[in-house]
């Protein structure tokens, strides 16, 4: 039986730009970077205040990175949605969708980063 979720990896195919977006836009902090025994260039990142982290790996052997629609998605608390939307557009990245309200009183929205892969935000509601 597993113990718990220690990451996530998504691969990617400018791995420079999209390390900049995680830390940059959504304010992950990265943990290190290594080369693994076959090639593949990983970047660990971490959310402040999470446990689990993002492998971002860039692997050019296997071929191209084709992200399909709604594939797959991570998902991030924020404080203010309203305030992320803004700071986040104002870097060159704007919504994909929403705001929505939820009926638990929670806001959110989705934001794209540069691979294609699927960013939700969510913000608390006073009920959730």
């Amino acid at each position: 039986m597993v113990k718990k979720l220690l990451h996530t990896r998504y691969r990617v195919t400018d791995l420079e730009k999209t390390v900049a977006f995680y830390k940059d836009v959504l304010g992950l902090k990265e943990l290190r970077r290594h080369t693994s025994g076959r090639g593949s260039q990983l970047v660990f990142l971490k959310a402040p205040q999470s446990e689990e982290e993002i492998e971002l790996c860039k692997f050019d052997q296997s071929g191209p990175v084709v992200v399909g629609p709604d594939l797959t998605h991570l998902a991030f608390e924020v404080d203010n949605l309203d305030k992320f939307a803004r700071e986040a557009a104002a870097k060159g990245y704007p919504l994909s969708d929403g705001p929505h309200q939820t009926s638990s009183g929670s806001k959110i929205a989705f934001i794209d980063a540069p691979e294609g892969y699927e960013i939700e935000l969510i913000q608390r509601g006073r009920d959730s």
